[in-house]
């Protein structure tokens, strides 16, 4: 089963993407503004420049002790610095953003997350050209290029999302509780608690031995269904699980259990799927 979507930019409005997913069923998916990328940059160059310091303190550290002992060790290992500055700046953001599904941690704050124009994950490869060119956007100071950019493409793209074929969307943070946060309760709140009843799909068990002929490529597909379905009408939601439930059912032969709903199928077979890609 493809994971793969097709953009159609002649139906995008300014801050939405429209992808007709596999299952041809159009999906839109708000964009970032410059308002949420600014204050994801900000709390990224916030931990970056901790860490950055921590790392400038075992510089000063060294360097004088090696500068007494030899000379020429001195200017390697400032070379060396610089090298490690690069590398700590480039990499934090290419190695969060491939490997955390778009995100960093600025990005997890402010709710946004970086995908390719076909609404799958970013690949290291689209992470590394991206994060290359942030040093272009980032010319004369502070990102003018960047910001110049966004504001002249229509999907608020900088030098790096355009080279590297990649958008940032507006995301929900899917550990965030579906009530509300916890935090906003009244301390009497727990006087009244109950024990939270099991989700119904943790009470399905599929064959594992069919559940085996899915691969990670099919649980991407769930996963991104999972991630967007509170965003989608009602009847966009049905009827895009009931395409991908098809489609599962074709190729792994998985029977839909009686009395079980459509998504609680999707949630079982995602659940058990997951375990097993663990274990590969």
């Amino acid at each position: 089963m493809d994971v793969g979507g097709n953009l159609r930019p002649d139906q995008l409005s300014p801050d939405n993407l429209s992808i007709d997913t596999p299952e041809l069923v159009s999906i839109e998916m708000p964009l970032a503004g410059i308002g949420s990328r600014f204050i994801a940059l900000l709390v990224d160059y916030l931990i970056w420049g901790a860490g950055l310091f921590l790392v400038g303190i075992l510089a000063l550290l060294f360097l004088p002790a090696l500068r007494a002992f030899r000379p020429k060790s001195a200017q390697w290992a400032e070379a060396i610095a610089i090298f490690i500055l690069f590398l700590f700046n480039w990499g934090y953001f290419t190695l969060f953003e491939a490997f955390w599904n778009g995100r960093t941690p600025g990005k997890r704050v402010a709710r946004v997350r970086v995908i390719q124009r076909s609404g799958r994950s970013i690949s290291l490869l689209e992470s590394m050209a991206r994060n290359l060119v942030r040093y272009v956007d980032q010319l004369p100071f502070f990102y003018a290029v960047g910001v110049i950019a966004m504001f002249v493409t229509r999907q608020h793209q900088r030098l790096g999302d355009l080279a590297a074929g990649t958008l940032v969307v507006r995301d929900r943070d899917p550990d965030a509780p579906l009530g509300g946060d916890a935090s906003s309760r009244t301390f009497t709140a727990q006087l009244f608690e109950r024990t939270p009843m099991p989700e119904p799909h943790t009470a399905i068990t599929l064959p594992a031995m069919v559940v085996g002929r899915l691969s990670a490529a099919d649980l991407e597909v769930l996963e991104g269904f999972f991630a967007r379905r509170l965003d989608m009408s009602l009847e966009t939601r049905e009827r895009l699980a009931a395409r991908i439930a098809a489609a599962i059912q074709a190729k792994s032969g998985l029977e839909l259990p009686a009395g079980t709903s459509v998504e609680t199928f999707l949630e079982a077979t995602a659940r058990q799927l997951r375990d097993q890609v663990r274990l590969q």
